[in-house]
């Protein structure tokens, strides 16, 4: 297998009203296509900042990541809010749906963002949500669902757009376990019918042993586990 995404010497800090706060520094992270992946560690660690350079929702202090061998961090903003349209998608613990929005418009957004006629972003999001289980929720605000249905229409949105990465922040985080463990087949089977490339951050030992290869944040450093 090829790599896909590649981080070299990532590092990230946050200035404080004396000093900085230094998260992480010299971390080197890469994950090849096809392949799952488990970032696991202690609430508070860094794993969600690892995750949101990793898929440039924020940017290092230090390092860079490279997409498909291209680096993501010599793009300006628009440039780099296309490539997380068209070539990442997103899942976070906490749904982040639209609410006065139906769960069909909510996963059709990104494709409406990206420049895709509404008629026919809504005949893609419809064939999706059939595709998570949830066709017959098509015109449901977020409020009328189920915890496991929201995130199910928040998997779908990530997926919409055809992306070549997933990245999952505590994607089973705010359910139970036994809607959890749906979610996370659900998501196994979406990484191998898409040929995705799939990057799992989660505290949970049971949730990591999905995933092919599992590192473990520390301490401000990133290692891989046997």
């Amino acid at each position: 297998m090829s790599s896909l995404l590649r981080a070299e010497n990532l590092g990230k800090e946050y200035p404080l009203p004396k000093g900085v706060l230094q998260v992480f520094r010299g971390v080197n992270f890469e994950i090849e296509a096809g392949d799952v992946v488990a970032i696991m560690g202690i609430s508070g660690v860094g794993k969600t900042t690892l995750l949101n350079l990793l898929g440039a929702l924020d940017r290092p202090s230090e390092g860079t990541v490279y997409l498909e061998g291209e680096d993501l961090f010599a793009r300006n903003e628009s440039e780099l809010a296309r490539v997380r349209n068209r070539k990442i998608g997103f899942v976070f613990q906490f749904f982040h749906l639209l609410p006065e929005f139906t769960a069909l418009e909510n996963v059709s957004l990104p494709l409406m963002i990206g420049g895709l006629e509404r008629k026919k972003a809504l005949e893609k999001g419809a064939s999706i949500l059939a595709e998570v289980g949830l066709g017959d929720k098509a015109d449901c605000l977020p409020a009328q669902l189920s915890g496991g249905e929201q995130q199910r229409i928040a998997v779908a949105r990530a997926l919409v757009n055809e992306p070549k990465l997933l990245l999952a922040d505590e994607p089973t985080g705010n359910l139970d376990w036994k809607t959890g463990e749906h979610m996370l087949n659900l998501l196994m089977d979406l990484h191998r019918r898409r040929g995705l490339s799939s990057v799992l951050v989660t505290h949970n030992d049971k949730v990591a042993q999905y995933c092919r290869k599992r590192y473990v944040m520390e301490r401000g450093e990133l290692k891989l586990l046997d």
